[in-house]
């Protein structure tokens, strides 16, 4: 270690096992970590070297004494010099990777923890990027990290969106924000499995666009030839408009936003396809409830809800929304037709989503086969040691 090292030291406390941090776990929370006045008076989003309790150096950390995860390990060298070059390694290694998977920059080029950067989110459309800097450290450093990412990828815009849960938690503040270039003043077009996705990046949902789902767009799409589709918390027509990119009869997109409705609309005429679209606005609960009512079936029904447990505090509250959704959904599919079931919190892992779905078709009176279970694509790169950044599922029954 470099006696000269510019960071204070933090260390953990007697009798916590250093061992999962030496494995690979990222995160340090307030009480693994001896919290006395001087840690404390530490400012958020300042680096340390992390040593366990025997006084060895384990690595280099993010440290907000403001937030329940207050460390995040960054680098394991702890010798490292945290500039605008190593921002630069960081992106040129995630850029390689997208590059081989993608033909064209539509894509989530940086994953959080598992690309390196602990609590940053940057998902790219063309020329334009949409950082999420939800952790305090990424805002202390965010110019290099900018510079960074511009030298690298080439991009003329940056967009700072700063809403969202993560920010919250770690103190900070929600202004969306231009940093660089000029911000497009209409939705971008973006094209995936045939499909025409409209991704409004100012004032839309998170940064536009959910391109964690691709894959699963593309399963649901190869089932959807000839087939009436209902699609529900659509947001911009994720799974409606792959139905009609893969020749689907009908789709029907339910959102409670009107805005994303109409992007869904957008992208239908994009893709000559009005006819065969259409929506319906309202909270997606009393929708299935009136559609059920109303005695209505599809060939295909597709159900992607936001969060419905973001944490493990709210885990069986989440479990019986998930549960209530299936319920309500099996008996819009016609007999021989497809449920598709989604769910993008972590704290609800395969097995407990899949058994509240089975259950929810159970209580429907429905018996469903389970054909494929998906996950996010290869842009949402998984840490084996953080569960959280796998936290997208999405299961497909035939009932």
């Amino acid at each position: 270690m470099n006696i000269s090292s510019p960071f204070p030291v933090v260390r953990l406390k007697p009798k916590t096992d250093a061992r999962n941090v030496r494995f690979g776990y990222p995160w340090i929370y307030a009480n693994q970590l001896v919290t006395d006045r001087r840690t404390k008076s530490i400012e958020a989003g300042s680096l340390a070297i992390l040593h366990d309790e025997n006084r060895v150096p384990l690595g280099i950390v993010t440290v907000n004494p403001n937030s329940k995860i207050i460390g995040r390990m960054i680098d394991r060298n702890v010798d490292a010099v945290i500039d605008q070059a190593w921002f630069e390694a960081k992106f040129a290694t995630a850029l390689s990777h997208r590059e081989r998977l993608f033909d064209a920059p539509f894509y989530r080029l940086i994953h959080a923890e598992s690309d390196g950067l602990p609590g940053v989110i940057v998902d790219r459309f063309g020329d334009t990027v949409v950082l999420q800097p939800n952790a305090a450290w990424a805002e202390v450093l965010l110019d290099q990290m900018v510079n960074a990412l511009v030298k690298v990828t080439g991009v003329t815009c940056v967009i700072k969106n700063a809403s969202g849960r993560s920010r919250i938690l770690e103190g900070l503040d929600e202004e969306t924000v231009v940093l660089r270039g000029t911000a497009p003043s209409d939705p971008i077009p973006v094209h995936m499995n045939g499909a025409t996705y409209m991704a409004d990046l100012m004032g839309g949902q998170k940064t536009g666009l959910f391109y964690d789902q691709r894959l699963n767009h593309g399963f649901a799409a190869g089932l959807c030839h000839g087939a009436e589709v209902l699609d529900v918390f659509s947001h911009v027509g994720g799974f409606g408009l792959a139905a009609l990119a893969g020749g689907g009869a009908a789709a029907t997109c339910v959102d409670g936003s009107a805005a994303a409705l109409d992007l869904a609309a957008t992208g239908a005429a994009a893709m000559g396809a009005t006819d065969r679209f259409a929506s319906i606005k309202g909270d997606a609960f009393d929708v299935l409830t009136q559609l059920g009512d109303e005695a209505r079936q599809f060939d295909v029904v597709i159900c992607d809800p936001p969060a419905f447990a973001p944490s493990k505090n709210t885990l069986d509250k989440g479990l019986r929304a998930y549960e209530r959704v299936a319920k309500l959904a099996a008996p819009l599919v016609r007999e021989g037709g497809y449920l598709g079931l989604c769910s993008c919190s972590h704290a609800a892992d395969v097995v407990k989503f899949r058994n509240a779905s089975v259950r929810g078709i159970g209580r429907a009176g429905r018996m469903g086969q389970l054909i494929h279970t998906g996950y996010a694509g290869p842009d949402h790169p998984v840490l084996p040691q953080l569960a959280e950044s796998g936290y997208l599922k999405a299961l497909f029954f035939r009932l």
